[in-house]
């Protein structure tokens, strides 16, 4: 459970913003919060739905006690509406739904809250019903859309929103918690260069699915330099039964990207920042064989893959051009 305090201590200038805002009690009716996975969007998004309706708020920070905070808390509040992508997106029969929703009176009240998640994956009728949305707000409605992608938001959208950017959070900070708290230094280095959300972290831990996972994507490229006729067997046999869902296939191809990225790194000088702490022979070895521009191009195959990915590509398609691709890079 946030408070406002602890919040400040991941994002501080946007907190420091909000918490000004609502002092002087001039928040906007919408807000784009734009930031990387992991830098607590949605975090600060429900601690301002529950400082909005508070029952008892003390100064700007609510009390968590309330029935309205532990609804919020609890995903189950009347007037706080979420909306997740359907599927890859987000679509307009989702915006008209909850247009239709806020057309009632509040339940408790006349205050209303909607939050976008991953308001980027919008389709572009979605995205110009929610437009029209924004342009005459019902009050008081407060907005809130969240986004990695801020570039893909409608600019008629972002006029009509205020844009908080949230930073990325230290590095060091989040792996020194993951090591306190018994992971071990390898694991500990993954997942945080995977992501500073430690509920995401705890989530891909769970089962061991994250270590497993981390010796396919090694073997894989280990494979690709020394034994490529190797490399298709070991995908049908390790990387496909283990990547099976969008999330996890998504995790593998962001596994591969900081492999090559630590083989570029080792490359230029900065062993000091690889991820795959435990494999700095390997790429000594492989930074040999590897020029700057070919480990760039081969960077560049794997976020054309991410791309095709979210455009539902078929994974073992994709997969296969991708290790064509580095092989051939």
């Amino acid at each position: 459970m946030d408070s406002w305090e602890q919040l400040k201590e991941i994002q501080p200038r946007v907190v420091q913003l909000l918490m000004k805002t609502m002092e002087k009690d001039r928040l906007a009716h919408a807000y784009l919060f734009e930031g990387s996975r992991g830098t607590g969007k949605k975090r600060v998004a429900l601690q301002l739905a529950k400082s909005f309706f508070c029952r008892n708020i003390d100064h700007v920070e609510a009390c968590q006690t309330c029935s309205d905070c532990k609804r919020i808390e609890n995903g189950n509040h009347p007037d706080v509406h979420i909306i997740e992508p359907d599927g890859q997106s987000i679509k307009k029969h989702q915006v008209e739904y909850l247009q239709k929703e806020f057309t009632y009176r509040g339940v408790e009240s006349d205050k209303k809250v909607y939050i976008v998640n991953h308001a980027d994956l919008m389709t572009a009728s979605a995205a110009n019903s929610l437009l029209k949305f924004l342009e005459e707000p019902t009050s008081p409605t407060l907005a809130l859309l969240l986004t990695e992608q801020g570039q893909r938001i409608l600019p008629t959208i972002q006029s009509r929103s205020q844009l908080l950017t949230f930073a990325p959070l230290s590095r060091q900070l989040f792996l020194d918690k993951l090591e306190k708290e018994g992971n071990s230094s390898v694991i500990s280095s993954l997942l945080a260069s995977l992501t500073t959300s430690y509920e995401e972290a705890m989530h891909l831990i769970e089962g061991d699915w994250i270590a497993q996972a981390r010796s396919v994507v090694i073997q894989l490229m280990e494979e690709l330099y020394n034994r490529p006729n190797q490399v298709l067997f070991t995908l049908q046999e390790k990387w496909l039964p283990l990547f099976k869902e969008r999330w996890q296939q998504e995790i593998g191809l962001d596994m591969i990207l900081l492999w090559l990225r630590d083989l570029m790194y080792t490359k230029v000088g900065k062993v000091d920042s690889i991820t795959f702490i435990d494999q700095k022979k390997e790429f000594e070895q492989h930074a040999l064989l590897s020029s700057q521009d070919r480990l760039s191009q081969k960077m560049s195959s794997v976020l054309e893959a991410k791309r095709h990915l979210i455009a539902n590509v078929n994974p073992q398609l994709l997969m296969e051009k991708l290790l064509l691709n580095i092989q051939e890079g």
